[in-house]
């Protein structure tokens, strides 16, 4: 189970023998709020693909080429760049990244002790909640 003071859901991951692709399967459940799951499965009457996550080893190559492909990905305001090379600093974290390069693709960095995570999500395909 996963939950916040708020919401919840239960999950279970399915993978590959390889561990190549894995596969997430969520559930609602009970918490103070409605969560994302149940918004998702209540607005759509039922069960569905909610979103989808690839890997890469080079985020950089990966989505100059999406863009170039024609991907549209959400735009990051420069304010949350500049508020990350802070924290960066503060942490004491080097990204092997260039930060100008990640800023530039809209790449956002998420980080803790362990390390850190480049993502970057598309522009919403439907309009409806996902």
């Amino acid at each position: 189970d996963i939950y916040t003071e708020f919401s919840a859901l239960k999950s279970i991951v399915m993978a590959s023998p390889n561990d190549v692709v894995k596969m997430p399967i969520n559930e609602p459940a009970k918490g103070k709020k409605q969560s994302q799951i149940e918004e998702y499965v209540d607005f759509y009457s039922g069960a569905g693909v909610q979103h989808i996550a690839l890997r890469t080893d080079n985020i950089i190559n990966a989505i100059t080429n999406l863009k170039a492909r024609g991907v549209e990905f959400i735009k990051v305001p420069s304010t949350y760049y500049d508020d990350i090379k802070l924290r960066l600093k503060k942490q004491g974290l080097v990204l092997n990244e260039d930060l100008e390069t990640l800023q530039s693709l809209d790449i956002l960095i998420d980080f803790d002790e362990n390390g850190y995570l480049l993502q970057l999500f598309t522009k919403h395909l439907m309009d409806r909640p996902t």
